[in-house]
């Protein structure tokens, strides 16, 4: 929760010094976003190749657990599907990158800005922050009325880390190697999937 309060925090510290009159565009450094996605993905890369759980949940992960994962993508796209035909203001190819972050909204939201500009990055960030604290505060009946693995659903990405207490708490500790590959799965496939998207559609 402290995360998405910081996320958000320094969005509107953004958007209250661009308000300051400042020649904004003469500080922009070129590819600076470029170069930020880069360094993001290393980090990401560097989480996972020093943690030493990672093996761990590899090795007594079973084949069906993939099936989480793999829902909760086609869940995400057949939720977008929907709302595609109820309404038009955003493109789809755009509307489906902003469900492809499953609420990894720091990457999701860089890779967004450079295949679309900032004003669908910003819509795909504010979307996944949401995901991330609707999961959060709603954990309690995601479970109750949709079962014990919808809440690792509805947490997508985060299910690894900042929702994960959370879903261990109203679902039980038996499904904490479920929730964790599922937002290993789902966080690394957020680059690809977005990518396949803009370049395909």
């Amino acid at each position: 929760m402290k995360a998405s309060l910081a996320i958000a925090f320094f969005f509107v510290l953004g958007i209250l010094m661009g308000q300051v009159n400042l020649d904004w565009e003469n500080l922009y450094i070129p590819d600076l976003m470029q170069y930020t996605l880069y360094l993001l993905m290393l980090f990401v890369g560097l989480s996972f190749g020093s943690d030493p759980r990672i093996r761990d949940i590899l090795k007594s992960a079973k084949p069906r657990m993939l099936l989480i994962p793999l829902t909760t993508i086609v869940g995400t796209f057949a939720g977008i599907a929907l709302y595609n035909l109820l309404f038009s203001e955003i493109a789809p190819a755009d509307a489906f990158a902003i469900g492809a972050g499953f609420g990894y909204y720091s990457l999701s939201s860089i890779l967004i800005a450079e295949f679309s500009g900032s004003e669908i990055a910003i819509i795909a960030l504010l979307s996944n922050v949401i995901r991330e604290l609707l999961t959060l505060i709603f954990a309690p009946q995601i479970a109750k009325y949709f079962g014990k693995i919808a809440p690792i659903a509805s947490g997508g990405a985060t299910s690894m880390d900042t929702t994960l207490p959370v879903i261990v708490r109203v679902s039980g500790k038996e499904y904490l190697i479920m929730s964790l590959l599922n937002g290993i799965i789902l966080t690394i496939s957020v680059p690809f999937i977005i990518s396949f998207i803009y370049n395909t559609f």
